[in-house]
């Protein structure tokens, strides 16, 4: 029993492997090969003549909906790569707006831009086919990334902040529920009354409500911003132009 074991352990020679390795196992494998795909549905298709099937949730190339974005920059934010900026158009219909520009050839198609849009304008497309002959080409501007909308197209992942999480709870939220919205935070001793933060909310959230005081410098009365959470997409571009530094966004985790 011992020799029969020690003879089937035992190497045999390169001679002896060589005919068998490069001719006797790829014959097999082209054999069964040939066999399987006679019988089933070969694994391979004729590309670009046949394409595969997308599944619902394929993230291609971002695509955008230029009467729908609001100019938040949350897109351009959150992008890891980098690859979107905001630029300038003239709309026939919307007149000089500013609208995301994606540089598809750095773009990883994560789908972060489209999963953090408040409005739904960015979204993702079923386009992966995207070469092209000069990296030109390859950017996109607001005219180029127009894409015809379909429901399924938006991002919603459903989120839960971690608080909840480490508090055992399992049910999560939609985009834009107000329990894991951002809100901003005044502080009222360093504003200047500038209104650059109402200014620049591109949703209109930002009033200024006046307190009753009277500037003594300037004889003018006082006033402070006023927010309404409900339009607030937590953006902070108020935060950003704020010269005093007087506002700050109090994260909902």
């Amino acid at each position: 029993m011992a020799e029969e074991v020690k003879k089937r352990t035992t190497y045999r020679s390169r001679k002896e492997l060589k005919p068998r390795l490069y001719i006797g196992d790829p014959m097999v494998a082209v054999f069964r090969t040939l066999v399987r795909t006679t019988i089933n549905r070969p694994n391979t298709i004729l590309y670009p003549w046949e394409k595969l099937i997308m599944p619902d949730c394929f993230r291609g190339r971002p695509g955008i909906r230029l009467e729908k974005c609001i100019e938040c920059k949350k897109c351009v934010k959150i992008c890891p790569n980098q690859c979107i900026q905001m630029v300038p158009i003239d709309h026939p219909t919307l007149g000089k707006v500013n609208r995301p520009q994606v540089y598809v050839a750095r773009c990883m198609m994560c789908g972060y831009c489209a999963e953090v849009c408040p409005t739904n304008a960015m979204m993702v497309t079923p386009e992966f086919e995207l070469a092209a002959y000069t990296r030109s080409d390859l950017m996109f501007d607001p005219f180029k990334l127009q894409y015809e909308h379909k429901p399924g197209y938006e991002v919603h992942s459903p989120m839960i902040t971690p608080s909840e999480l480490k508090a055992g709870k399992t049910e999560s939220h939609d985009k834009g529920d107000m329990a894991i919205k951002d809100t901003v935070e005044l502080d009222p001793k360093k504003c200047i009354s500038c209104q650059r933060c109402a200014k620049t909310c591109p949703v209109g959230a930002i009033t200024m409500a006046d307190t009753g005081e009277v500037n003594p410098k300037t004889n003018k009365p006082v006033k402070r911003p006023v927010f309404d959470n409900n339009k607030c997409v937590s953006c902070e571009q108020c935060v950003e132009v704020c010269p005093k530094s007087c506002l700050s966004m109090k994260e909902a985790m």
